[in-house]
């Protein structure tokens, strides 16, 4: 049984997932003046500090501002208990409803509160239950609704004027649900279904060494690979991107442990490869680790390369400047921290790794040549593209050259049920692709 200093507690710099019924939202608590928006809700996240995850807290209107799409209101947050959270039915007491909806006419006309009077008991009332019991006593129609078609009317209701929210734990598949919904392009159409099955199919486990190419799903693979290999195993990862700065937005908010996170080596393609081939061969004890100093917090590492921080990882298709070469780094601690992420993880390929993961918005092919002489015989290899063309492709030219056997090209479908009595069925929203996987074993 967890005793209370092992429940985990909302800390500033902490990447929270505020819930909100079924909406959810990814916040850094950064400081006491952060502030969440939802929808029309501002609220202050001052009162979370030192709070356990899994609260909920009740929003109390602080003031009220006019806006162009309305009134945007400013909440406090105030913990609450249980009791508080009981469903507007057992709130109001309702037991009587009708036998059918055949006599119910939507007209528009069977509330008698006008919508200036509903906004002024929203104004002078805070608490959901009481608004909605008013909206309840002032309709025409309510109490001849069956009981299912009552309950509807109520959750949309409370899902208008509910003001509970619940803070939790960010976790891959919180954070998974909340990319794919907001913009799946941001994960590559990477669907919680299709990340469960790369992971299966790599063999990631605590032990061994695992290469993984990504084109940016804002640091979601990188961050279910380290997860899958744990904290305080042996299990490493060599996470190779495209780009000057990896994307780490999901593999931050998890909030591992730092001899985790210093577990995996975030590094450009292009440069470690040039650094293999023509650097010389490096033994892993001989690298010093790399972690979070005072001139480079690893919380404050941009997403994507912006204009406002050129040198927050060092160019690397650039040579580097006469003044920065000489000048530059006299009294700096030591070379760049791109440059000692080079040599870790050449050291690493020399070794070579247990598995390989590509999710490429490019054409996989010629990564995988690259890469495929990393990996050990016998070894897992999985690709994921959002195109099946490129992956036919490709399954051509690994079964031509014979470097890659068990092939198979794979694409998922998933659709969501709806479980309740005497009502479950699918659901009719649905994605329908979530990209292509392509999988197999090395050869030699």
């Amino acid at each position: 049984m967890a005793t209370e200093e092992a429940i985990p507690r909302i800390q500033l710099g902490d990447y929270i997932v505020i819930q909100r019924q079924k909406y959810t939202k990814l916040q850094k608590f950064g400081s006491l003046d952060t502030t969440a928006t939802l929808g029309k809700e501002t609220l202050e996240l001052k009162s979370l500090l030192d709070q356990p995850y899994g609260s909920t807290f009740k929003m109390c209107v602080k003031e009220t501002k006019p806006g162009k799409r309305g009134a945007q209101r400013q909440h406090t947050l105030e913990l609450c208990s249980e009791t508080e959270l009981r469903s507007t039915r057992e709130v109001l007491g309702i037991s009587s409803s009708g036998a059918d909806n055949r006599d119910i006419c939507d007209d528009g006309e069977a509330q008698t509160l006008k919508p200036e009077d509903i906004a002024q008991l929203r104004e002078e009332c805070n608490d959901s239950s009481k608004i909605i019991e008013k909206l309840v006593e002032n309709s025409k129609t309510f109490h001849n609704r069956t009981e299912y078609s009552q309950e509807k009317y109520l959750l949309k209701k409370e899902k208008k004027y509910f003001e509970f929210v619940q803070i939790r734990q960010p976790t891959i598949r919180l954070m998974l649900d909340i990319f794919y919904r907001q913009d799946s392009e941001k994960v590559m159409g990477i669907r919680v279904d299709t990340l469960s099955q790369i992971i299966s199919y790599s063999g990631v486990c605590g032990f061994g060494s695992y290469l993984l190419y990504e084109s940016g799903t804002n640091g979601l693979l990188p961050a279910a690979m380290l997860n899958s290999i744990g904290a305080g195993t042996e299990g490493t990862l060599v996470h190779m991107h495209p780009g000057n700065v990896p994307q780490k937005q999901a593999l931050l908010a998890l909030k591992l442990p730092l001899e985790q996170q210093q577990r995996c080596v975030s590094v450009n393609l292009y440069s470690v490869l040039r650094e293999f081939y023509q650097g010389g061969e490096a033994k892993v004890t001989d690298i010093p680790v790399v972690g979070p100093s005072e001139d480079e917090p690893q919380e404050t590492q941009p997403e994507t390369p912006t204009e406002e921080q050129p040198e927050a990882i060092e160019p690397i298709t650039k040579k580097p400047k006469l003044d920065e070469s000489k000048s530059g780094r006299e009294g700096a601690k030591g070379p760049p921290r791109w440059h000692l992420e080079n040599k870790r993880a050449t050291a690493l390929m020399h070794a070579e790794f247990d598995s390989l993961v590509v999710a490429a918005k490019e054409h996989p092919s010629s990564i995988l040549q690259a890469l495929l002489p990393l990996v050990k015989p016998s070894s897992p290899v999985v690709v994921f593209s959002t195109c099946k063309e490129l992956l036919q492709e490709t399954f051509m030219e690994l079964k031509t050259t014979g470097k890659v056997t068990g092939l198979h090209l794979t694409s998922n479908w998933l659709r969501t049920y709806q479980i309740l009595p005497n009502r479950t069925h699918p659901e009719v929203n649905m994605s329908g692709n979530s990209g292509y996987l392509l999988t197999g074993y090395t050869l030699r």
